[in-house]
């Protein structure tokens, strides 16, 4: 499944609930970085801890949006990203190794708590993807 991945700095929680009441959408999902289980690998700071790690609005009847907060400067990145879900490790891992190659990873494509793998590669013509095997 292929969807719009919206990246905020520091705004998404105050968006999405714009797109909602624009659209009479369904929050279908919200967590914050603070919902996090504690990791050394991703420290999370106190002031960042109410920011929105993954958001999901159903704004049609088939149409979703998703958000988050980047925890970087996004001016040379963009604010949108293709989100690509995949049941197939295999399939992830054959788009991972193409797009990467000539691209900037942003997140290497790793297990983590969320998902089977989950990883962020801007390819070398400048398109943001982000890969999620559940």
């Amino acid at each position: 499944m292929i969807k719009p991945y919206l990246m905020f700095n520091r705004e998404c929680d105050e968006a999405f609930k714009w797109y909602q009441k624009a659209f009479d959408g369904e929050m279908v999902a919200i967590q914050k970085y603070g919902d996090m289980p504690p990791s050394p690998d991703f420290p999370v700071a106190e002031d960042d801890k109410n920011l929105v790690l993954h958001a999901e609005l159903k704004i049609t009847e088939t149409g979703y949006i998703l958000g988050s907060d980047y925890r970087q400067d996004l001016q040379n990145d963009g604010k949108v990203c293709i989100s690509v879900e995949l049941n197939s490790e295999e399939r992830a891992i054959k788009a991972w190794n193409l797009l990467k190659d000539n691209g900037t990873v942003h997140m290497d494509l790793q297990p983590t708590f969320f998902a089977k793998l989950h990883g962020s590669v801007k390819d070398k013509f400048g398109v943001t993807w982000m890969f999620t095997v559940r």
